[in-house]
């Protein structure tokens, strides 16, 4: 398709906080449409030049009733009725148009959390096409408030099984409105909404590629570090910085300088084979920093999650000063910039709160890199069998390990016991199927017997998940008889566990990690 029609079918997204904003995004694009996401509260000026065909107002953690509530510039109603744009508001963002347009916004009775049912109450605006009044569907909510009063012209067309209004539609004004999400997966047939609504009830022309992004990247990368500039890329051995890296390589060759750190809380053998991965797969140029010794000498003692994470951040950056430093003793100039990889749910929910001028979010917990590059996989040459491993946060095991992660041989334990369940999950042949799958050490002393003998030894914990996108995810459903292979094992083999323990809990209420 001609760039200049691709163009024209711009989705702008205004980011109001959500955790799910960005999967808004990835959803839109995996339809081959132009997405782009902004600040909610972006000047008109920021919108005009972007000339939208479909404008999405994102859900949010706020309460329209807040003083400090984010919410879209003056003249945006006037602008995309007079341009005919199409508005879509999800969660926040049906509360905002139902609010600025005259109706009302209420704290809700009940509060709707996690899956919940809807039903069609009306035919109106084409919104649930092929359905009719009395069908109904699951779909993800996460909602306190609820609109009690639409604007004229608005119509109701779906509730919650509560009561609640669910989806509203004025397609006079095309303006359109659900209060759940369904950009989740949890939402079975959100997908099927957003692809109605963009080609049938929009218009929207299909002609957009990830290729395309990749192309643009390498020129923007090129483009941004000079001819002679030097960069450093921090390498974790998860699949977001070796892609990165990788990307990053592609457009730059050997003045890129990768640096990969041991920070003693790698899984079991994980140096040794993350290593063998860049050098003998990826040629990349990279330097393996053992600085264990100093991570956990800092950890020792520490027990808040949070204090851990921060901990962490801050010896990666002292570590990485120390690399640029000897770098640029080494080519007589400093390194220009400083790559990094990541997961979208982990710069969501590192953003940091209202009023810092940069999203509107709220800090679920902080994570050690929250910067990030766009990819297409399939094009980069990464090893497939690399790409398939299940994501590994930052902080590593110090996340797995609740309390002070340098208690006694507590990570030698997670280590053993961490590998046997990876390794039953492969050899079971349902490795690829698992979003993510760990274990976790738990601070607590059970009693046991193992060889005709009382013992006081501790627990273990196995937590698999499946998710697209690891911004919702759901517990895996293992066979009764896997989980006591597994679990006798780990038993056997592991000296100083004594009970197993499955944790059965989805995302939400609870993250993929333990903290």
């Amino acid at each position: 398709m001609d760039p200049q029609a691709v163009k024209s079918n711009v989705v702008l997204i205004l980011d109001y906080g959500s955790q799910y904003t960005h999967l808004i995004t990835r959803r839109i694009r995996s339809l081959s449409i132009f997405s782009l996401c902004i600040s909610g509260t972006s000047s008109l000026k920021s919108i005009t030049d972007l000339n939208p065909s479909v404008i999405i107002l994102s859900g949010g953690p706020h309460s329209v009733h807040s003083q400090d509530a984010p919410c879209f510039p003056d003249g945006f109603v006037d602008y995309v009725e007079k341009n005919g744009i199409f508005v879509l508001g999800i969660c926040y963002g049906l509360q905002l148009i139902v609010q600025k347009l005259g109706g009302e916004v209420a704290i809700g009775e009940k509060q709707e959390y996690g899956r919940m049912v809807i039903e069609v109450v009306k035919d109106y605006g084409g919104l649930f096409k092929g359905k009719q009044i009395g069908d109904k569907q699951v779909v993800w909510m996460s909602h306190g408030d609820e609109a009690v009063k639409l604007p004229i012209g608005f119509e109701v067309v779906a509730r919650s099984e509560q009561g609640a209004v669910a989806a509203v539609a004025n397609p006079g004004r095309r303006f359109y409105g659900l209060q759940y999400h369904p950009e989740v997966t949890h939402s079975p047939k959100g997908m099927e909404l957003l692809r109605h609504f963009f080609f049938d009830i929009c218009g929207i022309t299909a002609g957009w590629k990830m290729e395309d992004v990749m192309e643009e990247e390498i020129k923007v990368i090129k483009g941004m570090v000079g001819p002679d500039d030097h960069v450093i890329c921090a390498l974790s051995g998860g699949v977001d910085s070796t892609v990165a890296a990788t990307l990053v390589h592609k457009a730059i060759g050997d003045r890129l300088h990768c640096i990969f750190v041991d920070n003693g809380l790698l899984r079991y053998k994980e140096q040794e084979r993350v290593m063998g991965t860049f050098e003998s797969d990826l040629h990349l140029p990279v330097t393996c920093v053992d600085a264990s010794v100093q991570f956990l000498s800092e950890l020792k003692g520490v027990t808040d999650p949070e204090k851990k994470r921060k901990i962490i951040g801050k010896e990666f950056i002292s570590i990485f000063d120390a690399f640029a430093h000897d770098l640029e003793q080494k080519l007589g100039r400093k390194p220009t910039y400083l790559v990094q990889g990541t997961l979208y749910p982990d710069v969501i929910e590192s953003c940091p709160p209202p009023g810092s001028g940069r999203t509107h979010s709220h800090t679920i917990k902080s994570h050690h890199n929250v910067g990030g590059l766009p990819k297409d996989m399939k094009i980069l040459d990464v090893p497939v069998s690399f790409l398939k491993r299940h994501p590994f946060p930052g902080p590593g095991l110090a996340v797995r390990i609740p309390g002070d992660v340098t208690q006694g041989n507590a990570l030698d334990i997670l280590r053993q016991v961490d590998e046997i369940f990876i390794q039953a999950i492969k050899d079971a042949g349902i490795y690829d199927v698992i979003w993510q799958a760990f274990a976790v050490f738990l601070p607590i002393k059970t009693t046991g017997v193992q060889g005709d003998q009382r013992t006081h030894s501790n627990a273990v914990a196995l937590r698999a998940v499946t998710s697209q996108d690891g911004m919702t995810a759901d517990w895996y459903y293992f066979e009764h008889k896997f989980l006591d292979d597994v679990s006798r094992k780990i038993c056997n083999s592991v000296r100083g566990v004594n009970r197993v323990c499955l944790d059965i809990t989805s995302k939400p209420p609870s993250t993929i990690e333990w903290e």
